[in-house]
């Protein structure tokens, strides 16, 4: 979703302690707070429904799936940051009462328009450094497309991340660490596609 920004620098405790008592959620950046602005119907549809599936194949594992209401906390050294991914698999869960999720295994952003530069900026840069992370998926709302970026390996190290392309509604977003095998039909069941959403409300 976009965010409208918000120019004055909040330490973490206070954060978490307004965005409890909040009635509208905020993004944090090393200081700096954004307030979330609500989604189309569509991005939301797409969101759940990716929640859902990422729910369902995860039953009976050690793996959990949450919503956009969790928030995930990103610690580097350019500070503290806690975003709202539109899904998320963790599988080392924080403590039931916290907020927030520390080691997301995966992580889905339904971009638009008005979110694309972050998500694949931003975003993409800080969730790929994050040692947990196996895949980072971004879902396009218009058309069956996503971006998933995935964790490779070998032998003695680590190569990083390799960009793929899953579309159309028989495409597989496949992540090797895991393993899901999800189809793009899963995330866009019952959300009528075409032209590009209006840009999300700031």
């Amino acid at each position: 979703m976009s965010t409208a920004r918000k120019h004055e620098f909040i330490s973490v405790r206070d954060y978490l302690t307004d965005e409890e008592l909040s009635d509208q959620r905020h993004e944090y950046v090393a200081g700096i707070v954004y307030a979330q602005a609500g989604g189309t119907n569509r991005h939301n549809a797409i969101a759940t429904n990716a929640t859902v599936a990422l729910a369902n194949r995860l039953r009976g594992t050690a793996c959990r799936a949450f919503n956009s209401n969790t928030k995930v906390r990103i610690r580097n050294a350019t500070g503290t940051r806690f975003y709202y991914p539109d899904a998320m698999v963790v599988c080392r869960s924080t403590p039931p009462g916290d907020s927030h999720q520390d080691e997301p295994v995966l992580i889905v952003e339904v971009i638009s328009e008005t979110t694309r530069r972050i998500d694949e900026g931003e975003k993409r840069e800080v969730y790929l450094e994050t040692p947990s992370l196996a895949g980072y998926v971004l879902v396009e709302q218009s058309s069956p497309l996503a971006v998933v970026y995935q964790r490779g390996r070998q032998v003695g190290g680590d190569q990083g991340f390799q960009r793929s392309i899953a579309s159309g509604l028989d495409g597989v977003i496949q992540i090797d660490e895991m393993p899901l095998g999800l189809t793009l039909r899963e995330f866009y069941e019952d959300v009528e596609l075409g032209e590009p959403d209006s840009p999300d409300r700031s």
